[in-house]
């Protein structure tokens, strides 16, 4: 394992560890802190399933990585079968960390969240299941259903539920879920791979955090069942991939990027949207997976060099730099923040690929504010 790869899935543990370490042990509840602008008791309603769902996104595709070898298949093995364990608490009635499924608006996205963390890692996350948690999440899922999701990126949740609901193939799926979405986004697109959040533009990071990715990993999984949908997956791909290369341009020499919009305590999820186009293998020919990689390590590091992203106990406190409690939003709670795992998708590809051996490379606002080496910038903007 190389010195980056290593230093990411360092970092990617050090954050998820204690999610899953409790929670595979039934005890996340008691030691979890519930942090944010709300009561406790309000956002403890939701905060645990936030925490589960986030988590496991970023991680799901390193849990199902092929071809691993020594201390990182080991830790691969390890914390696959803690994600399980998790899995089987959360949605098990008799568990003291049974989790909030049926009641808020707010389970329908991390419940969408956890369904989209299973279809990137099925194998692990899914198949290897026993029948009764298979039967306990399902059904877990379906209680979302008996809520309406609000017409924004927020119907992107309910389609893929929807599509986890397909893909375990049960017989009451519902398309019209999945194809309201779609149909909804292409209607809200806006150009130069940007979708508006609803009938607006809003100036933040949802297109990365939500609307991207979900379009996308929908697509993956359901878009073959009808030919209008087949039809969909290559502009939906195209515009990824163009968002991504605006993303990649937004990151500075030193590793910070613009703060602007709302649940920027997300940190480093913000680039959710880049590090699927790379675990895809869908950048832009303008980019090289060289120079995203320098650049997200960059991102990386710069976040996770504040003091105060952690508390004693080593879990996150709400904040970009560091704790900053008056940044999170009134829905922003300790489980929100584990969304920052997004970033570290690329640990599912496997070391030989390009991305993780190939030769550091300057990203572009590098070369664009060190022109004087005569290092060239292509333009891509």
């Amino acid at each position: 394992m190389n010195e980056t790869r290593k230093y990411w899935l360092d970092t990617m543990l050090k954050i998820t560890t204690p999610v899953l370490n409790a929670l595979s042990k039934d005890s996340l509840r008691d030691e979890m802190p519930v942090e944010g602008k709300l009561p406790k008791d309000d956002r403890a309603q939701f905060t645990y399933l936030e925490a589960l769902g986030r988590s496991l996104l970023g991680m799901a595709p390193w849990l199902s990585c092929t071809g691993l070898e020594g201390e990182e298949e080991n830790l691969r093995i390890k914390y696959a079968g803690m994600a399980r364990q998790a899995i089987s608490n959360a949605v098990n009635p008799d568990a003291k960390d049974y989790m909030n499924f049926r009641h808020g608006h707010q389970p329908i996205v991390d419940a969408a969240f956890l369904a989209q963390a299973i279809l990137r890692a099925p194998n692990e996350l899914w198949e290897k299941l026993d029948d009764k948690d298979r039967k306990n999440l399902i059904a877990a899922m379906k209680q979302t259903r008996t809520r309406k999701p609000f017409a924004c990126n927020w119907l992107l949740f309910s389609g893929m539920i929807e599509t986890f609901l397909c893909y375990a193939k049960e017989a009451d799926w519902d398309p019209m879920r999945i194809d309201y979405a779609l149909k909804q986004h292409e209607q809200w697109y806006l150009g130069d791979g940007i979708y508006g959040d609803g009938s607006e533009f809003h100036w933040d990071y949802y297109n990365s955090y939500v609307i991207q990715p979900m379009l996308s990993d929908i697509l993956k999984i359901a878009g073959s069942i009808y030919k209008d949908w087949e039809e969909m997956i290559p502009e939906i791909v195209k515009r990824a991939s163009r968002y991504g290369t605006i993303q990649e341009h937004l990151i500075a020499p030193d590793g910070s990027y613009p703060m602007f919009g709302r649940s920027l305590t997300y940190r480093f999820g913000a680039f959710h949207c880049l590090a699927q186009t790379v675990l895809n293998n869908q950048l832009e020919a303008t980019l090289t997976y060289e120079q995203v990689r320098c650049a997200l390590t960059a991102v990386i590091k710069r976040i996770m060099s504040f003091t105060g992203n952690f508390d004693k106990d080593g879990w996150l406190r709400v904040g970009v730099c560091g704790y900053q409690p008056d940044m999170g939003e009134g829905y922003i709670s300790t489980g929100s923040l584990y969304l920052c795992s997004a970033v570290f998708l690329p640990l599912g590809l496997a070391p030989s690929h390009i991305f993780w051996s190939g030769g550091d490379k300057p990203w572009t606002a590098v070369k664009m504010w060190n022109s004087d080496s005569g290092i060239e910038c292509e333009h891509s903007l």
